[in-house]
């Protein structure tokens, strides 16, 4: 079974993207949205906190010129 998909969990579909780290932030959205269409992903700079967990909200956490800097999961 994929470790990314969570059946047991409240949330639908995959939940990482370990392989994005180090891609273009516009591009890791993309890939995001297409294999699971349940979430949004949010591009945000490093370190900006969360508030609230929401099962269709993904993080991916951008440097300044727009990479990947960890890896993108639901939060």
């Amino acid at each position: 079974m994929d470790q990314n998909i969570r059946l047991t969990s409240r949330c639908w579909g995959k939940q990482s993207w370990p392989e994005l780290v180090g891609v273009c932030g516009e591009l890791a959205k993309a890939i995001i949205e297409k294999e699971n269409p349940w979430v949004t992903a949010v591009l945000v700079p490093p370190a900006t906190p969360t508030r609230d967990f929401r099962c269709d909200r993904v993080i991916v956490y951008v440097d300044d010129k727009g990479i990947v800097t960890s890896v993108p999961r639901v939060a």
